[in-house]
């Protein structure tokens, strides 16, 4: 069964750091494009960041360049996101998603982050 597993969310506080990870298992996933969105109360799903699994170049959302990075390890079939500079309104659910070829995206139960003042 391929699936998708997000770690590493939790309570911090602003303008700190935290490190998502999202491991794949069920398959390989070295030739799947990678990414995040999230998902904030009340709010429509917004896209944070991929990572191409060709060229390894990264594409990230607006409210997030410059404090977020994304990186993955196809060794290990993980995904990462590092988030720095957190501000209150990073709070969300960060979703993982994989696309995977001949099946199309599969997401991750998502993790939730929650940034305090």
């Amino acid at each position: 069964q391929v699936q998708l597993v997000e770690s590493g969310g939790g309570l911090v506080q602003a303008e700190n750091s935290l490190r998502l990870s999202c491991a794949a298992s069920g398959r390989t996933f070295s030739r799947s494009n990678m990414g995040w969105f999230r998902q904030a109360p009340g709010k429509e799903r917004e896209f944070v960041a991929t990572i191409y699994y060709l060229s390894g170049s990264t594409s990230y959302g607006d409210s997030v360049k410059g404090r977020f990075t994304i990186s993955r390890d196809n060794a290990k079939n993980t995904v990462y996101l590092q988030m720095n500079m957190l501000k209150l309104e990073d709070t969300a659910v960060y979703y993982c998603y994989a696309d995977v070829p001949d099946t199309g995206r599969i997401w991750g139960q998502g993790t939730q982050v929650t940034v305090s003042s």
